[in-house]
């Protein structure tokens, strides 16, 4: 839409010279200053352009217009009004349920522009693989990102995206990241006994118990999932778990915080040049350990400039989006499995009793050493990170835009369609994954439970039907790192700890607000009572 304004601007622009000036003055036109001649042409392109953008191509003439949608448009504003009102891909999810289609759902936006959500196994399998980069990310999206993430392989497309993403791969290889589970535990060990101190230490708790206290466990997760991305990510502690007014820490809080717009581009200009320049600190610390011949390390940043395939500036973005989106979707994903837990305690229960049999105690101190072996054997434990990585998707939603004329599954698709890729919707479509796909059942991914149906793929009937970290060459690259973090740090949590929620009407998941952002989390934060379970 703005490059439209930017075209109509130019165009009044230059007509209005023109006839200002008497070069071309046609015989019907009243003779007018420069000002009024602008504002009569840009008016009159603009509610033309309007016209056929809001109405006429939308209602009449778009090659989409015989597509399974939405039948509660708003005249202007399609379905606007249920999207603004509805957490980012709740529409998405009640319209892969209940309206039939064949893998597209196309719906109207704000002024009906038009979107098509993807939704089986064959569209989706088109727009992620086969013709991945038929669809690019929008550059709205780019330009909003590209300051809190940098310019990374997350944003970048193209050629560009195929050599960053082999340039990285080593440092994502299997090996590599089996290498890390020592990592990931101490300092979920750390996290656990902070927050064992910090229960203990906390003068609101009543006095008959002393072993449990009401703490926002976002807030713990966002400060362990910097420091585990910072040790295993960047060979660098932030100490965040230990000092949470740290300025890194600080800075993304900030940055992720709601804010006032005129307020919010000067807080996230502040942030990215913080964040910014401590990346290029941390490169260059790098770049002298090896000048200096030193052992080299076993994390990200150390494997990327060994492959010498990026610039001083380009591991900067990448090192910009690694440190937020690592830390963030995994944090966003510990709060919702301390919620999912908190609901549902024989699940609670029954993976406490796993971990508890099979690692050792987080109060066990550096010995206490826990390899990917003992993660592995641990089904239960993994069903459950499975679970709650579909249940509750850290990123509900992304987009696509068209970067030339395409198909999908036959349809044709206009260069500069969005397309709309919805893990909360997808997640949870009964056609893929049956009439208990609404339910939280981590029973799904136990091979004894599955009976015929494939456990590995928690009994969906397709890979695609996991839209978590999207699928081919754009799917998430730390996508093992993440995963193994996120049960490491699940199990020293889930191990020590009994969460019961403090807002009983949170027991309903319509009672909470979502915070609209990259990553889904409560709006106001998770409090929950957190008891020390004695014995471990």
């Amino acid at each position: 839409m703005g490059c439209q304004f930017r075209l109509i601007s130019a165009v009044a622009f230059g007509a209005s010279y023109l006839v200002s000036s008497g070069k071309i003055v046609p015989s019907w036109w009243p003779i007018a200053g420069f000002v009024a001649n602008f504002a009569t042409l840009w008016t009159v392109q603009f509610v033309a352009w309007a016209s056929w953008a809001v109405i006429l191509w939308p209602k009449f003439l778009s090659p989409l217009r015989g597509l399974p949608e939405p039948t509660d448009n708003s005249l202007f504003h399609g379905q606007f009004h249920k999207i603004r009102k509805l957490p980012t891909g709740v529409p998405m999810r009640e319209w892969i349920n209940s309206i039939p289609n064949d893998g597209l759902i196309r719906y109207l936006g704000l002024f009906n522009q038009e979107r098509l959500v993807v939704t089986s196994h064959k569209t989706l399998a088109e727009v992620l693989v086969t013709k991945n980069y038929d669809f690019e990310k929008p550059s709205t999206f780019q330009f909003f990102l590209g300051r809190i993430l940098g310019y990374g392989i997350l944003l970048v497309e193209g050629e560009t995206h195929k050599m960053q993403r082999k340039n990285l791969l080593p440092a994502f290889a299997f090996r590599h990241v089996k290498d890390l589970y020592p990592v990931f535990w101490s300092k979920s060990q750390e996290c656990v006994q902070a927050m064992t101190d910090h229960i203990s230490q906390d003068e609101t708790k009543s006095s008959e118990d002393k072993n449990t206290a009401v703490i926002e466990v976002g807030g713990w997760a966002s400060r362990a999932t910097l420091d585990i991305i910072g040790v295993a990510g960047l060979g660098h502690d932030f100490r965040t778990i230990e000092n949470p007014n740290n300025k890194l820490n600080q800075t993304y809080q900030n940055m992720f915080s709601p804010s006032r717009s005129g307020k919010r581009n000067l807080e996230i200009n502040e942030a990215a040049r913080v964040i910014r320049a401590t990346c290029a600190d941390l490169i260059a610390e790098k770049k002298e350990k090896r000048a200096r011949k030193e052992q080299s390390d076993v994390d990200i940043l150390s494997v990327a400039l060994e492959s010498g395939g990026f610039s001083d500036e380009n591991l900067v973005d990448q090192l910009m989006t690694f440190l937020a989106a690592g830390h963030e979707t995994t944090a966003s994903a510990m709060t919702w499995a301390t919620y999912l837990l908190a609901r549902h305690p024989d699940v609670q229960t029954r993976l406490r009793a796993e971990i508890r049999a099979h690692l050792p105690s987080p109060a066990g101190g550096d010995a206490a050493v826990v390899s990917s072996l003992d993660i592995d054997h641990m089904p239960y434990l993994n069903a459950v990170c499975n679970e709650v990585l579909r249940y509750f998707s850290p990123v509900p939603l992304t987009l696509r835009t068209t970067a030339c004329d395409t198909s999908i599954n036959g349809q044709f698709v206009p260069k500069g369609t969005s397309v709309v890729l919805a893990p909360w919707a997808v997640n949870k479509s009964e056609s893929m994954w049956g009439p208990d796909a609404l339910e939280f059942n981590p029973d799904r991914w136990m091979a004894k439970f599955a009976g015929d149906k494939d456990a590995a793929s928690g009994g969906a009937k397709s890979n695609f039907a996991f839209l978590t970290f999207l699928h081919g060459p754009r799917s998430c690259i730390g996508q093992g790192f993440a995963k193994a973090e996120f049960a490491c740090l699940l199990a020293a949590w889930a191990g020590r700890f009994e969460f019961e929620l403090n807002d009983k009407e949170e027991l309903d998941e319509t009672k909470i607000k979502i915070e609209d952002g990259v990553t889904a989390r409560p709006a106001k934060g998770l409090f929950v009572k957190t008891r020390v379970v004695e014995g471990w």
